[in-house]
């Protein structure tokens, strides 16, 4: 078995105070922390570069990308990528968001470091880690059914939902994603009766709720 002190993390988040707190704080313990990414593309460049063991990636970043979007790209390219979630939030859609993923763990901001250098040892050895609070939150999820955005849409489906909340018109839409107005007027009716929601507002406000945007 690696030992702890041979695992080599790369660190993502656009508060330097607190990433540079987590790096002492894996550093300390043994854990090797190679770089450290301020945006999720950074976080996908530096992660082509350097090839860390384990990718610590922070969910909201002050950017139209987010670390769940850092996540999709990063195991696109590569699918074995190990990756731990860090947040502040907790909600029901980003915990179910990042397990959908695939990520290792998830842990909130408030945690022990020590939990996050035993995540990131579980994560690098394959396994699954997740505080026990938010295990629970993950139990009762898939007991109560999954009717989020991101369970109810296909890729393509999810992604005009995306800008639809963002209050882009549906020329914008298909201006953006080089399809033709009638498609995008179509996808966008057949998104609002899946989720049962038609006013702009509303629509916003279902996408911020599940984690697809930023509040």
């Amino acid at each position: 078995m690696q030992k702890q002190n041979d695992i080599k993390v790369l660190l993502a988040d656009d508060h330097p105070i607190v990433m540079t707190g987590f790096a002492m704080s894996l550093s300390n313990l043994g854990i090797k922390v190679l770089g450290q990414a301020k945006t999720p593309q950074e976080a996908f460049e530096l992660f082509a570069t350097l090839q860390p063991d384990v990718v610590i990636l922070d969910i909201r970043f002050g950017a139209e990308l987010t670390g769940l979007d850092a996540a999709r790209n990063i195991l696109a390219k590569f699918p074995v990528a190990k990756i731990i979630f860090l947040s502040q939030f907790d909600q029901d859609a980003l915990i179910k968001e990042a397990y959908r993923l695939g990520a290792k763990a998830f842990v909130t901001k408030d945690c022990d470091p020590a939990d996050l250098a035993n995540a990131v040892q579980r994560a690098h050895q394959g396994e699954l880690y997740f505080l026990p609070h938010i295990a629970e939150r993950l139990a009762n999820l898939s007991v109560r059914g999954d009717e989020s955005p991101q369970s109810l849409l296909s890729e393509r489906d999810l992604e005009i939902f995306k800008l639809m909340a963002e209050g882009l018109t549906n020329a914008e839409i298909a201006e953006r994603l080089e399809l033709s107005l009638k498609t995008i007027s179509n996808v966008s009716q057949t998104i609002k009766e899946k989720l049962g929601v038609h006013r702009p507002a509303y629509i916003t406000k279902l996408a911020v709720k599940h984690g697809l945007i930023a509040p």
